[in-house]
């Protein structure tokens, strides 16, 4: 599993490096920034999400590989923003310097800000690829609505509003479902809707989705806690250092890998409900849970 993950992650980095602006200009600077970004490695699981759910539903063609590009924009210039000094102020990320530390403060938040708008133009080259409009249009608007105020910045902005002071149960699984799983629910259902699924089956795979996100979001918090941050390649113990309510410090070690094992439990059901097979899939989501950075 580990070496087929390996060999996926290096062909989307390929698909990746494809879309990056080149670095010329008066203002390469931005777009050094957003490359050193992008290319800080990682695990780059929403477009590996995003293109086995299109294979699940008998996608083929490359039509998918521009909204590969655009999830993982979106997702790294969270990350870009996270790190930041008025964030979580953190100085490493995945083993190497973080984008402000490495550019300044000021070229971080502009990097970030531009790999959002041009995850959107990047995504928008899927209607040269196909001739089905309809559903490119359609999944820009789950981009667009699973990364603004009804998703990841919603739930971010939560969290940053909590921050220091206690946290509900309630609250904490609004957060984590915005803030972690919109964008894995973004990239499993596009993966969906570009390769022709029903609108019953999206629906599925949006719940499927919400669960997987979850469980990811949770092992993260577990991560924080146990891992180490020569494995994880950044700092543990952050969320206690901000003073932030997770679902370990809420429901206890133990019971944050019951709730997982069992939302990923819930996620693999609804995958074997689905029309077709996909074997790397279900060996992914599995994954999620066992991974140890």
């Amino acid at each position: 599993m580990k070496q087929r993950l390996g060999e996926c992650a290096k062909e989307v980095e390929g698909i990746l490096d494809s879309y990056l602006p080149a670095e010329e200009g008066y203002q390469k600077t931005i777009f050094e920034a957003m490359n050193y970004s992008m290319r800080a490695g990682g695990k780059r699981l929403r477009p590996i999400l995003m293109r086995e759910v299109y294979r699940l539903f008998g996608g083929t063609g490359r039509e998918i590989e521009p909204m590969m590009a655009a999830i993982e924009m979106i997702h790294t210039s969270s990350l870009i923003h996270d790190d930041l000094p008025c964030m979580d102020n953190d100085e490493y990320r995945r083993g190497k310097k973080t984008t402000w530390v490495a550019y300044g403060y000021d070229m971080a938040v502009l990097a970030g800000d531009a790999l959002l708008i041009y995850a959107v133009e990047t995504a928008a080259r899927a209607f040269a690829m196909t001739d089905d409009a309809a559903k490119v249009g359609r999944c820009i608007a789950i981009l667009a609505e699973k990364t603004g105020i009804y998703g990841m910045i919603g739930g971010q902005t939560v969290d940053v509003e909590l921050t220091g002071k206690p946290v509900s149960r309630d609250k904490l699984d609004f957060i984590y479902r915005l803030k972690t799983g919109a964008l894995l629910e973004a990239s499993m259902l596009i993966g969906a809707v570009m390769a022709g699924a029903s609108e019953k089956d999206c629906e599925a795979v949006e719940r499927m989705a919400s669960a997987v996100g979850l469980a990811f979001q949770i092992q993260d918090d577990i991560l924080d806690v146990t891992g180490d941050q020569a494995v994880i390649g950044k700092p543990v113990h952050s969320d206690e250092k901000n003073s932030k309510t997770t679902y370990v410090t809420l429901e206890g070690l133990e019971k944050a890998r019951q709730d997982a094992a069992k939302l990923t439990e819930t996620a693999l059901d609804i995958l074997y409900s689905l029309p077709g097979k996909n074997d790397f899939l279900e060996e992914l989501i599995h994954m999620l849970i066992r991974r140890e950075k």
